[in-house]
């Protein structure tokens, strides 16, 4: 929806001023009440139709400044490592007091829509090619009028994975229509036909809300306008990777504009990364993710295979996923990768979409803590066999979950809330068996801040059902810890990331622990690793946070003697004391001397 008041901290990003200007330039015009606001905590929340005319004309001036420029980027993405940030950038300044919950289907949908509309282009360029070449035998085409009823064949662009485009939805019809007041019915109208035609793919999938959200048509056109401009000269598979970098990246954007309810779809790149690394998986491979949100887990799993030569088209992905808004944003991510599989509607905890399944490998970011209804399980189900999770706290509900759908070999990697890893009672109960049936196998405790907008510390869990596979070396009664909260990358005030050495730092950690010879040889490192005995476990309660066994740094030898050091640091102490006396001096002088003034 369009939203009736705008914060100054967003009224000023759209600008392109501190918050504190914008405060400055408008605190006299709210105080005056030429502006209508309310406060909400410590921020003022201004009525849109009521700010001055200038105001407005700076907005537009600003969205048009930003537009020209994401236009002019466009047109050579891959030499401008800022394009993706550049791109959301215009996108966002054209959002204005758009809720971002709402504005995401609007940017994403026409993102899909740019993105098939032009796989379908090259894929007809490459026909009528070959369709027009005598000495192509098997496409050539003699008679014009039958070669153009044969670039209309469904089956000439779904058999190459591509999906056909209908004439109303194709991007150059789009464009043409971009400055027309009725733009969002044509790009509605478009989605509803490229569903009709890929039913079985799309069906309910692309979202089809653009006359029904109050955006202003030139916000559509100028959009369009924007995404017009990626074109990649007939490179299909360079064109994959942008338009899904773009696709990504703008979730994780509206992940960040929209606070914790943004992580209900979004996990980071750096966390799923890492998961994906040490889980490794292989071609032919079952990959589940019970709470798929967009889909960024099968993502990473393909360029995985991709990273090491092999197709990431071979392997089988299942999802659940219970928001029926945030499945269609998993559906078109996938669909822009080329990645297609089972994802199906469905709440994991009740109604289990794969009963049957056994999975090479689970993947998952589950919702933290969350309340749930262990009476509407049935006594006998299967998944629950360590003890039913507590009514307020679901966490231990979702890793049995994730272990009764691997397969005998089968591992899970998974974000947990860092309560998971030393809450005891019922919960700490669940924990201790699972340990003692030795399925614990790599724990890494991770740094705050990791997820937007959102300080809560997590750990990565990954369990396995056998320790001695043969993949690996056998690890039988062992579990590796890794404290990764030093290890980060901060790149905001309030978000930090794993950069790519640090992922590898410390997947190499756990690949050298399991034996593989490429990652050198395991050594515990005080304050970082250490490969635990169950014993050593049992020991500690049955705790699994890894700061507890890893220990603390080694402090470096600096090459100064202790007997040096002491004797610097008394010199230090005593001149502080002296400065201390001086300035305690100074002031009762200054005291004594305004006490006579009184």
């Amino acid at each position: 929806m369009v939203e009736e008041f705008i914060t100054i901290t967003e009224l000023a990003k759209v600008i392109g001023i501190s918050r504190q200007a914008m405060l400055k330039q408008l605190k006299g015009k709210i105080n005056s009440g030429q502006i209508e606001a309310r406060t909400e905590g410590k921020t003022y929340l201004l009525r849109f139709n009521t700010l001055p005319t200038d105001i407005k004309e700076r907005i537009a001036k600003s969205q048009k400044k930003a537009v020209q420029k994401a236009q002019k980027l466009v047109q050579n993405p891959g030499k401008n490592i800022n394009f993706e940030k550049e791109l959301w950038s215009a996108a966002d300044k054209l959002r204005g007091n758009i809720d971002p919950s709402e504005y995401k289907y609007i940017v994403l949908g026409l993102i899909f829509l740019k993105y098939v509309s032009d796989s379908f282009y090259l894929r007809r360029k490459k026909l009528q090619v070959s369709m027009g070449d005598p000495n192509n035998k098997k496409y050539y085409v003699a008679n014009e009028e039958a070669r153009n009823e044969m670039l209309e064949d469904r089956e000439m662009y779904k058999r190459e994975g591509v999906f056909y485009i209908p004439e109303v939805a194709r991007w150059e019809f789009l464009r043409s229509k971009a400055a027309l007041p009725d733009i969002a019915r044509f790009i509605e109208e478009a989605m509803e036909a490229i569903e009709k035609e890929n039913s079985r793919e799309l069906n309910g999938v692309l979202p089809k809300d653009f006359v029904r959200i109050p955006v202003e048509p030139y916000v559509i056109g100028e959009l369009v306008n924007i995404f017009s401009k990626i074109d990649f000269n007939e490179d299909q598979g360079r064109e994959k990777d942008l338009f899904g970098g773009v696709y990504e990246y703008f979730i994780g954007q509206f992940a960040d504009s929209e606070g914790k309810r943004g992580g209900s779809f979004f996990t980071p790149r750096p966390i799923v990364k890492l998961l994906v690394e040490i889980l490794e998986p292989f071609e032919n491979s079952r990959v589940l993710d019970p709470c798929v949100g967009s889909g960024g887990m099968f993502v990473q799993s393909g360029k995985f295979l991709q990273a090491h030569h092999k197709d990431p088209n071979k392997i089988a992905i299942y999802g659940q996923e219970s928001n029926p808004t945030t499945i269609k944003l998993c559906k078109m991510n996938l669909a822009i990768r080329g990645v297609f599989g089972d994802v199906k509607l469905g709440n994991t905890y009740y109604d289990d979409k794969f009963p049957q399944l056994k999975a090479d490998f689970c993947l998952a970011n589950p919702p933290f803590n969350a309340e749930w209804d262990p009476e509407r399980l049935s006594d006998k189900d299967p998944r629950v066999v360590y003890g039913t999770a507590p009514t307020k706290n679901a966490n231990f509900m979702w890793i049995q979950h994730f272990l009764y759908h691997l397969a005998p070999n089968g591992m899970t990697g998974f974000v947990m809330a860092n309560g998971a890893l030393a809450v005891s009672g019922k919960e700490g109960q669940i924990r201790e068996k699972m340990i003692k049936d030795d399925l614990v196998d790599v724990i890494i405790a991770c740094p705050p801040k990791l997820f937007y907008n959102v300080s809560l510390p997590v750990s990565l869990w990954f369990l396995t059902k056998n320790k001695a596979t043969g993949r690996f070396r056998s690890r039988k009664g062992e579990t590796l810890f890794i404290d990764a909260r030093e290890t980060f990358e901060q790149i905001s005030r309030k978000q930090v990331i794993f950069n790519d050495e640090q992922i590898q730092k410390i997947a190499n950690t756990a690949r050298a622990w399991r034996g593989q010879k490429e990652a050198g040889q395991y050594e515990d490192i005080a304050g970082f690793c250490k490969s635990v005995k169950l014993e050593e476990i049992a020991k500690n309660g049955f705790v699994l946070t890894p700061g507890r066994y890893v220990g603390i740094p080694e402090e470096k030898d600096d090459g100064i003697p202790f007997k040096r050091k002491v004797k610097t640091l008394s010199e230090e102490l005593k001149s502080y004391f002296a400065e201390s006396r001086k300035l305690e001096t100074i002031i009762e002088s200054n005291l004594k001397k305004l006490s006579s003034k009184l």
